[in-house]
């Protein structure tokens, strides 16, 4: 059976039109990093949020940023983890590339002031988070890193008066030239005046940063506006999208209950970074001996054990014990996670905290060269929306910032001298179409139970069904059923990816193929659309391309 989505999006002709040499689709750190780095070398950059200019994933980031920035650590030891934890997935050169420059990354983002926390001695404080084996974390406001990142490149980006911002404005479809290349996207406007409504931006290229797709699911931690548009958005106007069954649940999320949906409070794995640790229904430890780290394994090992214990007792969450870090600490070190627990009802630091895997963070994406390239001219994706190969089948905690920083910084340094001329838009002939905002609620309910952290042919099976289904229910054109329309469309994507990779590897875990089987998988499961269906086709990785060490 195959899913069939809308190969445009149904949306009215455009009222407006605007230039631009440069468009960056998000507002996180890769967004805000691409434009400031392009800024100057061409002439004029358009910068879109769906939200406000400081909303996105990146604020809601607790932990902090990895990179090799200690005494003693090396770019290599951080290499080391970050193919360990991808499970033999990752892009060897894309690691390398990650870790060697990420040290000057992160000093550059401090230049521009963002203020990291420091030790007593003036040096910049480090922590340990799942998979790594040295501090290596460097976090500001204790668990408000994100937070602070944000408020730096915002703040450099509305003193750069060469930088315009477009706020709430989702970016419908992309415009390719005769020769297939990136001229355009039209734009929907929330607003007053002659921008309200769709519009049309002319521009030389599109730098996509749009973040993650979080809202396929039930609960996640991702904000409301993570509905997969960029992917979507580059799906239809034929890019590769590139390892999307890699979906990383958050082993501690806090449990609110079975009919909380949407965006979940984050309890960070820096707080078992500090000392906190897991304990079942019955109070008993049960990481040691699933992994030599325990409590601080990579993210899809304690996602696992946490599901299997649930699983094995019949309860609905585990528990996260933090009370013996004390009220001090957790006033100094982890004020907003603090402050967001007991808005629950839950003290961490008299309580033990109920905590349950959500979806978190999206290794695949929009496929890249090192360079951030898609594969079509014009079109270069950087951050969640984007498969760069640093992931693999599972992110290492903290290493999404420093990817949105260091692939940024990559992009500005190649896309100027690609510019190209503009050119115009040919016509699209494609029969557009949109989803039903109302079949949202299914959708994330058939995703989280059948395609969320287990998996199965039958369950694959089933869930491809319903999005058969759900697909054809017709909508009326609008944020929300365009919304809906790039989350379909992503949900079926990512079915069929699961469906086809028969073994268990990192974030996908197969029931029914509980093993990882190298021989037949190693390498990447790659989705084109044709025809309105998502097709998957696989390629081998190279040697040097495995991740293995």
């Amino acid at each position: 059976m195959s899913i069939k989505v809308p190969e445009r999006l149904a949306a009215g002709a455009p009222g407006w039109s605007r230039e631009a040499d440069v468009v960056v689709i998000g507002t996180g750190i890769a967004g805000l990093t691409a434009a400031l780095r392009l800024r100057g070398q061409v002439g004029t950059i358009l910068v879109v949020t769906k939200d406000v200019l400081s909303a996105g994933s990146t604020q809601w980031a607790q932990g902090g940023i990895a990179a090799a920035l200690g005494p003693g650590d090396t770019p290599t030891e951080h290499e080391i983890d970050t193919l360990v934890a991808g499970a033999g997935a990752c892009d060897l050169e894309a690691v390398r590339i990650l870790v060697n420059e990420g040290p000057e990354a992160v000093r550059e983002l401090i230049s521009i002031g963002a203020n990291f926390d420091h030790a007593a001695g003036g040096e910049l404080s480090l922590t340990r988070e799942g998979g790594h084996h040295r501090d290596r974390i460097a976090h500001a406001g204790g668990d408000a890193t994100g937070a602070e990142i944000q408020r730096a490149l915002v703040a450099a980006i509305e003193a750069a008066e060469e930088i315009e911002v477009i706020q709430h404005a989702l970016a419908v479809d992309l415009q390719l030239d005769a020769a297939g290349t990136v001229c355009g996207l039209t734009l929907h406007v929330m607003g007053e005046g002659q921008r309200d409504g769709v519009g049309q931006v002319r521009c030389r290229a599109v730098v996509l940063a749009s973040g993650g797709l979080g809202q396929v699911f039930s609960q996640t931690t991702n904000p409301a506006v993570s509905t997969g548009d960029g992917m979507a958005l580059a799906l239809r106007a034929g890019a590769v999208l590139r390892d999307l069954e890699f979906v990383q649940f958050h082993p501690t999320v806090m449990y609110l209950g079975p009919d909380s949906m949407g965006q979940q409070p984050l309890i960070s794995e820096a707080v078992r970074g500090e000392g906190a640790f897991l304990v079942d229904d019955d109070g008993t430890r049960f990481m040691q001996g699933v992994h030599e780290l325990a409590d601080l394994a990579p993210r899809d090992v304690v996602a696992k054990a946490i599901t299997r214990r649930m699983h094995e007792q019949g309860k609905e969450h585990m528990w996260l014990d933090a009370r013996h870090l004390g009220r001090e600490f957790w006033e100094h070190r982890f004020p907003t996670i603090l402050a967001t627990a007991r808005r629950h009802g839950v003290d961490p630091v008299t309580d033990l905290i109920p905590v349950a895997p959500a979806c978190h963070y999206a290794s695949g994406g929009v496929a890249t060269d090192l360079w951030g390239r898609s594969t079509i001219p014009g079109l270069y994706a950087t951050g969640e929306a984007a498969c760069s190969g640093v992931h693999g089948a599972n992110r290492l905690a903290s290493n999404s910032l420093l990817e949105g920083l260091v692939f940024s910084r990559r992009i500005a340094q190649v896309l100027p001298g690609e510019l190209r001329p503009q050119t115009d838009p040919v016509a699209d002939p494609r029969t557009p179409g949109v989803i039903a905002a109302k079949v949202r609620p299914e959708m994330q309910a058939t995703m989280t139970e059948r395609v969320g952290v287990l998996r199965s042919a039958s369950g694959l099976a089933a869930a491809t069904e319903v999005l058969t289904d759900l697909a054809m229910t017709e909508g009326d054109e609008g944020t929300e059923s365009w919304e809906t329309t790039n989350l379909v469309s992503i949900s079926a994507a990512l079915a069929a990816s699961a469906a086809l990779r028969e073994e268990t590897r990192g974030t996908h875990w197969r029931e029914d193929f509980p093993e990882r089987d190298d021989a037949g998988f190693a390498g990447h499961f790659d989705v084109v659309l044709v025809s309105g269906t998502p097709v998957v086709t696989f390629h081998a990785a190279e040697a040097t391309d495995q991740g293995q060490v």
